[in-house]
């Protein structure tokens, strides 16, 4: 058997770095995809807390984005949606992004789709998101991202792209051609696992599972038992959850972990959720931040999935410090108009190889928004810019 082109692979897991493996349809694959109150039963109450929690405790920081006199009504004084306006204004022609390899650049469904799942979370560039969410759905860029369905099936890719459909208001049983929730449900197997189905190997993990709960749940059949025990089951001894099942080895992950957290509380495991927050919360950095496994500095990717499980789990403390943190990679007024906005992966600076993937998985920490819960509905259209000085350079 001939190896096709390589792939690039991307998902919260890499932290905003691709990792690189053949597969057989399409040059592009995307990684198999990042409380103590319920996330179904009282919505409102999850949503109206953290925005008062952000605007009691940081003041400084929601100052430092306020609008100067005269700003229009397309300036934006919110974090999330300053973020989410930049992060518009990147895609390639309008409606995607890409990744290059070797030179050459591929389509990025997995991307795209943290963007449209960012638009929604800022409530802002709903325009760029519906462009995003029609690009998804030409049968060359659907089928290149979840497999054919017969040969080829990627699990974690169905379950993203079923939850940003929902996330949309869409309908996800003839999205782009496909039944996304009958194709998701027919790669559960017998224990609960939500596996790949290829040629090239099975690389389905706990990503794939926490979203593939996260968007079955949204639908009418609701998330079935058996995958919400395996994924409850795989914990770690220490309270987080792993990357990969099966391992000789049980090592939490921080990114595994915030998402897994908000799967078991969508779905009703709050101890469970809660032994994840608390696994959180015990490896936050000093500075507010989230590291990734093997490595001590703090990064945007890692913080903003971090941040979002912990404000949607009421876990106020931990999640605000997460918030200041995210806040502080944010390119403000004295940066290059150009980047105003964006967050930067880490400390070192801003860097364009990694700000679109920083910026879309930050996104989702600066709103704190649930993923179960999580709509486009009231968005507004235009996508933001900072409110800045016009005097500033």
């Amino acid at each position: 058997m001939s190896s096709p082109p390589p792939v690039v692979v991307c998902g919260p897991e890499l932290r905003g770095l691709p990792r690189l493996w053949p597969m057989s349809s399409g040059p592009l694959r995307a990684g198999p995809e990042r409380p103590t109150v319920s996330l179904v039963r009282r919505p409102l109450r999850l949503f109206a807390i953290p925005a008062l929690a952000l605007a009691t405790v940081l003041p400084a920081a929601a100052a430092a984005q306020a609008a100067p006199a005269g700003a229009t009504s397309s300036s934006m004084i919110r974090p999330d949606a300053a973020a989410g306006g930049w992060l518009a204004r990147q895609l390639v022609d309008g409606d995607h992004f890409e990744s290059v390899f070797n030179g050459t650049a591929y389509p990025d469904q997995g991307l795209t789709i943290d963007a449209v799942l960012a638009f929604a979370a800022s409530h802002s560039s709903d325009q760029a998101a519906a462009k995003a969410t029609a690009w998804l759905a030409k049968p060359e860029i659907i089928t290149g991202y979840l497999g054919d369905g017969t040969t080829e099936a990627y699990a974690g890719a169905t379950a993203k792209l079923l939850l940003a459909v929902e996330v949309r208001g869409g309908n996800p049983t003839a999205f782009g051609g496909v039944d996304l929730p009958a194709r998701l449900r027919s790669l559960q197997t017998a224990d609960g696992r939500f596996s790949d189905r290829s040629q090239w190997g099975d690389y389905s993990n706990a990503f794939g599972q926490s979203l593939a709960l996260i968007a079955l749940h949204r639908t009418a059949g609701g998330a079935p038992a058996a995958a919400v025990d395996f994924l409850a089951d795989s914990q770690c001894a220490d309270g987080g959850y792993p990357v990969s099942f099966g391992q000789a080895t049980c090592a939490s992950d921080p990114d595994a972990t915030a998402l897994a957290a908000q799967a078991l509380a969508a779905t009703g495991r709050t101890a469970k959720a809660n032994a994840g927050l608390g696994w959180l919360t015990a490896h936050q950095n000093a500075d507010g931040g989230f590291a990734a496994v093997g490595a001590a500095a703090s990064n945007a990717n890692t913080t903003g999935l971090a941040t979002q499980a912990l404000l949607a789990g009421g876990r106020f403390g931990a999640g605000l410090k997460g918030w200041s943190s995210l806040v502080k990679l944010q390119q403000g007024c004295a940066t290059d108009p150009g980047v105003r906005g964006a967050v930067a992966y880490d400390a070192t600076g801003f860097n364009p190889a990694t700000g679109a993937r920083a910026t879309a998985q930050a996104v989702l920490g600066l709103a704190g928004t649930p993923l179960a819960t999580l709509s486009a509905t009231g968005a507004r259209p235009d996508a933001p810019v900072p409110a800045c000085p016009a005097t500033t350079h």
